[in-house]
């Protein structure tokens, strides 16, 4: 099974997602307001909705960047230098900022299953910062040089699904208490703004320090 990366690039890979799973961004919010305002099930939907836009992330990012290292790797050098100042970007807003984390109890009932799916899915597909993200991650835990460079591409966006699809249905599940919590320990949510901006930071340099060949 070539398109299998190795065991130590599943380990980081896995590390990184489960570190980024558990940063409250709009998706989670999204879910767990869904699900205070119109119960579990609109709650779980939603979560389908936004894994679901995250393999079509991969799937273009699969094809998109094992074309783009075939066709020149020296654009592909280009565009993830390009993306790890957007990555260190997003470190220096972590800490400037904070995290946002705010949730709706508006108990007005909405749309039905699929709309909660849609939902999900619109919020993950036209969310730029999705699609710049994963054009810059998943391609650092592969080489330009590796013959099955997108058959591993898609292996691991789907992994990160895998990985934080359990999580995402437990903050669903426990939306109540996981909100009032978080919203009583802002000192929390700031030692996972550094923890962000740490993590980025670091695969920014990871990101310059590999060249494209």
């Amino acid at each position: 099974m070539d398109f299998i990366p190795n065991l130590t690039t599943i380990a980081s890979f896995s590390v990184a997602i489960l570190l980024l799973a558990i940063t409250p961004g709009p998706d989670m919010t999204l879910w767990i307001s869904r699900s205070l305002r119109d119960g579990k099930g609109i709650g779980l939907m939603t979560l389908a909705g936004t894994s679901f836009g995250i393999s079509i992330h991969t799937m273009l990012v699969a094809f998109g960047i094992s074309a783009l290292i075939v066709a020149s790797p020296t654009a592909f050098a280009i565009l993830k230098t390009g993306g790890a100042a957007y990555l260190l970007w997003l470190a220096i807003q972590a800490i400037r900022h904070g995290s946002t984390f705010v949730v709706s109890t508006d108990k007005q009932k909405e749309s039905s299953l699929t709309g909660a799916f849609l939902n999900g899915l619109g919020i993950n597909l036209l969310n730029p910062k999705v699609i710049i993200f994963f054009m810059t991650f998943l391609p650092q835990f592969v080489t330009s040089s590796d013959p099955h460079v997108t058959g591993k591409l898609l292996f691991l966006g789907l992994w990160s699904i895998v990985l934080s699809l359990p999580l995402g249905i437990a903050i669903v599940l426990g939306a109540n208490f996981l909100s009032t919590w978080l919203q009583q320990n802002r000192q929390f949510l700031r030692a996972l703004d550094y923890t962000f901006a740490g993590a980025f930071s670091i695969f920014a340099m990871k990101i310059l320090t590999t060249q494209a060949r």
